[in-house]
């Protein structure tokens, strides 16, 4: 990729240095001694981080008010916000759960959506109910969302309002444009905690338009707002996963220097 300048640049989450293949040793052992104390023990499962990347993620989500988490596909952006949030509901520091994720598609049109205001944004936060379901069975998640335990927000609907006592999550922030991140980093109240996760890699809009790069270029020093950046060493899907995010990277390069 390249700059306006037409210098070479990188995916912003490629920024944290890469560890050497020396260092995984080191990197492995180090895990192990510090895996303990971010361990999110939920009730219904424990979990823990399973690479150095993640357990940052874990820590500055703990020190941070509002956290951004910059990554690519597999790294659990998504499924460790959801842990760390159903754990803080489990424990009673939070009255409930905000979902929220910005409707676009990638790449395709679906057209109009039949059912109620729900019916329609819930085929775009189903990552998120994905994870849910792992903790809880469909009807204790149906119960949760009749009563707003768990609530499926629509950016577009968040004006006006304020999130308090909450953890609310923001899945595929890259697909915010710059006012709709605004708006929703500006609805947060007393004890709550914000969660942007997303990938720069996969912008759906123009990618100046994006209120996640947005954010991360006015935010990165204000108080109480942390970032972590995961890659490619972090990623926990399948293997085939990371060869294909090397294989399109390298085709990048290739075709920056062509």
């Amino acid at each position: 990729m390249t700059s306006a300048l037409g210098r070479k640049t990188q995916p912003s989450y490629l920024r944290r240095p890469t560890l050497g293949r020396k260092n995984k040793r080191e990197q492995k052992l180090q895990l192990e001694r510090e895996t303990a104390q971010n361990t999110f023990n939920t009730r219904l499962r424990s979990i823990k981080p399973k690479t150095l990347g993640q357990k940052e993620y874990l820590s500055t989500i703990n020190d941070n008010t509002v956290t951004f988490c910059i990554g690519p596909a597999g790294t659990g952006k998504t499924y460790l916000a959801m842990v760390y949030a159903i754990r803080e509901l489990v424990a009673k520091r939070v009255d409930r759960i905000v979902l929220v994720r910005p409707a676009v598609e990638a790449g395709e049109r679906l057209g109009h959506l039949p059912g109620t205001l729900e019916e329609k944004v819930s085929p775009y936060l189903r990552p998120l109910l994905e994870v849910l379901e792992q903790f809880y069975g469909s009807s204790k998640i149906d119960m949760l969302r009749q009563k707003n335990i768990i609530e499926i927000c629509p950016i577009a609907f968040m004006r006006g309002r304020t999130l308090s006592n909450c953890i609310a999550i923001m899945d595929e922030a890259q697909n915010t444009t710059e006012k709709q991140m605004f708006m929703f980093l500006t609805r947060l109240g007393e004890n709550t905690k914000a969660i942007i996760a997303g990938d720069t890699t996969q912008i759906d809009l123009r990618r100046h338009e994006s209120g996640l790069l947005d954010a991360e270029r006015i935010l990165s020093n204000v108080e109480n707002v942390g970032f972590a950046y995961l890659d490619r060493d972090d990623i926990v899907r399948a293997e085939i996963v990371q060869n294909i995010i090397d294989a399109y990277e390298a085709s990048k390069d290739s075709d920056t220097e062509d």
